[in-house]
């Protein structure tokens, strides 16, 4: 999973970073709101950290122009204890804030509480929302059977772990109740894969398939 950590204090920031990182995530730390728009035109984090006073602008402006639309989960951090603040955060559409100073055990909890909320997987650009079964490609749905999903899903539940053709069989029977054999999962990963036009799923010969999670 990857976080964009957008912060101007440097000390706080290389404190988090190390916290984030030892939790499993990947970190891009971003110090100012113009090296973050940069960034977010070509990129689409699984979360953000954002500080709500930047050296150049301020954490509410960067929400509502450049990541709002893009439906990104979105923290927002702030140094002032203040109503007002809080609350236009939360009426933008920020899934949580967090006053400083803050426990870094307790951040991290919140990010889990929201990334696990979302479930939402991304490997290279292909996105997976594991709780509403969609695929996407770069923001547009991809349009797979029912099978198929549930193919798919079977290898982004097993990230990093080869699924064995067996299993595959296995899941295929139970799920449909029909005999099928090995050529039939040889033409569903293909399918999956054409459809897919990212080649995520590795062949791992004579044993079964894999998607590796490289942002992990």
């Amino acid at each position: 999973m990857e976080i964009l950590l957008v912060e101007d204090n440097e000390t706080l920031s290389k404190g988090l970073i190390y916290s984030l990182e030892q939790s499993g995530f990947r970190i891009i730390h971003k110090l100012n709101k113009k090296d973050t728009i940069d960034f977010l035109k070509n990129s689409k984090p699984n979360l953000i950290i954002l500080d709500i006073g930047l050296p150049d602008g301020n954490g509410f402006d960067i929400y509502k122009k450049n990541i709002k639309d893009k439906k990104i989960p979105t923290f927002f951090l702030t140094a002032k204890d203040e109503e007002d603040n809080i609350v236009k955060g939360l009426e933008l559409g920020a899934e949580d804030y967090i006053t400083k100073p803050f426990s870094t055990r307790e951040l991290i909890a919140r990010v889990n509480r929201i990334l696990n909320k979302n479930n939402i997987v991304k490997v290279k650009n292909i996105e997976f929302d594991l709780n509403k079964m969609v695929v996407y490609k770069n923001g547009e749905e991809v349009s797979l059977t029912s099978l198929e999903l549930k193919i798919l899903n079977l290898l982004f539940i097993n990230l990093n772990k080869v699924v064995s053709r067996n299993d595959i069989i296995d899941k295929i029977w139970e799920w449909t109740g029909n005999d099928v054999n090995d050529n039939t999962v040889t033409v569903y990963l293909k399918r999956i894969r054409e459809k897919l036009g990212e080649n995520i799923i590795i062949t791992i010969k004579g044993i079964g398939y894999r998607i590796d999670n490289d942002e992990k």
